[in-house]
């Protein structure tokens, strides 16, 4: 086995005194700094480091406090260093992993002060023999060598992904997900037309650019739309037509133009505004950043409009108010069932909740709220009763309102002017069952199902001779015997 550098020792198990300042012993005995470093030889072998990463985790719990720095030796050669919260050896192991295969060093440590992180030949981590005074910004300490670094320049991670070039990906063209298609001012009124003639829906808006120069006084203004998906007998025209130039969705906030990918796995990298939007293209063109999405509005608001050419009959007041109110009833709906938050259980079926109630988790027992009425007992949930399959189960129409799952409250008003046809009981949930009959309950008469079903037990006391007898009470044992060719054959004819 090799032995480190001069200047480290491998850490023992259950060493008490640590040499490198910042660095302690976590619970496992492994030496662990606050934060760790990745030291890259270049920028590609960064790209390389998070392209591995991003493959199988996600840096959204690292962005926080990744930092990523153009280092300078003392002998005048530069590296990339990334810094980040160690957070525990699952992490580290983790990164130290990806930054081997991308040919990086790993350290840990905290403020400039870093000793290399634990590899197969120290399981323990490593520490230095003895620190040498220095003024570097970041000194780093590994069993191949020892350096100090200082530091040149950040690069943000968010202005590195925006740099590189996405590239071809055939295959791609076949993803599912959202597109965006940006195009030439020139294009955008006849696309619009066209969507509309073949029943295509999509949004439209218009996004403008600064100048693209100098000698240039309007802004640059392209039209974008979105569409969930694009029709087969679309796709080929719509690439192959100058101007227009289709995205997929890559991340929040981020597209990629179709028939590309980028290097790194964009939904992993959590760094572009939800509020915004960034085109990446392909060819070297550089990205389209908008900071703020558009408007948006649909197409269909765009068809031709036609005037019947009549005048309105126009009707005058006679000064006599009519009556037209009519009794509130509950239909049976077509629509598909949705917010299905609550269920009545009659007293009937009590028994049956008690037997559900032993196989609810306890999130299940704490979340769901019961009220016990003479109607029997309401159960409510903000996140679906689903977990309490019996009953009389109820959507959510309003805030305050429910009615019975697969029906529908006629005439067909808004839920806010139905809650105010109620009486607007802001201190009540209002339950319509399908038989039209309208049930009040207090919001005060709920508690958890967690509160409402263990009752006290009664413990009796006994002695362990008259437990041993009961328990040792012989059972009867049942047995079967034979009934023979003619078992009915006692039996009096029933003619």
């Amino acid at each position: 086995m090799a032995t480190p550098h001069a200047g480290l020792d491998r850490v023992a198990l259950n060493q008490t005194r640590l040499r490198t300042p910042g660095l302690l012993l976590d619970a496992k005995g492994v030496a662990l700094g606050a934060q760790g470093l990745v030291l890259l030889p270049t920028l590609d072998r960064l790209v390389t480091l998070l392209a591995v990463h991003t493959s199988h985790a996600s840096l959204q719990s690292l962005i926080g406090t990744l930092s990523i720095d153009i280092v300078k030796s003392s002998l005048g050669h530069r590296e990339v260093a990334i810094r980040f919260d160690a957070d525990g050896t699952d992490r580290m192991d983790q990164i130290a992993e990806s930054a081997r295969l991308a040919g990086g060093f790993t350290f840990t440590g905290s403020g400039r002060h870093f000793v290399q992180y634990r590899d197969a030949g120290a399981p323990f981590g490593y520490d230095v023999r003895q620190i040498t005074p220095n003024e570097a910004q970041l000194s780093l300490s590994h069993s191949q060598f020892e350096q100090q670094f200082a530091i040149e320049r950040a690069i943000g991670l968010g202005s590195l992904l925006l740099k590189l070039e996405p590239r071809l990906a055939p295959d791609s063209v076949d993803r599912p997900g959202g597109r965006w298609l940006c195009t030439e001012r020139g294009l955008g009124a006849a696309l619009i037309h066209y969507f509309v003639r073949s029943r295509v829906d999509a949004e439209v808006g218009v996004a403008q650019w600064p100048p693209a120069s100098a000698f240039d006084e309007l802004p640059v203004e392209r039209y974008l739309f979105r569409l969930e998906a694009i029709p087969d007998r679309m796709l080929n025209m719509l690439r192959t037509t100058p101007g227009i130039d289709i995205y997929s969705d890559a991340a929040p906030g981020c597209a990629v133009e179709l028939g590309y990918e980028h290097p790194v796995n964009l939904r992993a990298c959590p760094v572009f505004d939800k509020s915004g939007l960034v085109l990446l293209r392909g060819r070297g063109t550089p990205p389209l950043v908008m900071d703020k999405l558009p408007q948006l509005g649909a197409v269909a608001a765009f068809g031709a409009v036609k005037l019947h050419g009549h005048e309105a009959h126009r009707a005058t007041s006679d000064g006599v108010t009519q009556n037209v109110q009519v009794p509130l009833r509950v239909q049976t709906g077509t629509r598909a069932w949705r917010s299905i938050v609550a269920t009545r259980i009659r007293r009937e079926e009590l028994g049956v909740l008690r037997l559900i109630a032993y196989r609810l988790s306890q999130s299940q027992l704490r979340r769901t709220l019961i009220a016990l009425t003479s109607h029997g007992a309401f159960l409510f949930s903000e996140q679906g009763i689903d977990s309490v399959p019996i009953g009389e189960l109820f959507s959510r129409v309003h805030e305050h309102v429910f009615v019975s799952a697969g029906h529908r409250v006629v005439p067909d008003v808004a839920p806010d002017v139905l809650f105010a046809a109620l009486g607007s009981p802001a201190n009540e949930f209002v339950f319509i069952d399908r038989e039209g009959q309208r049930i009040g309950v207090d919001k005060e008469s709920f508690v958890t199902l967690e509160q409402a079903l263990l009752s006290a037990e009664k413990w009796q006391h006994t002695t362990a001779e008259q437990v041993a007898r009961v328990v040792s009470t012989q059972l009867p044992t049942l047995q079967l015997e034979s009934v023979g060719l003619r078992p009915m054959q006692d039996l009096e004819s029933l003619e």
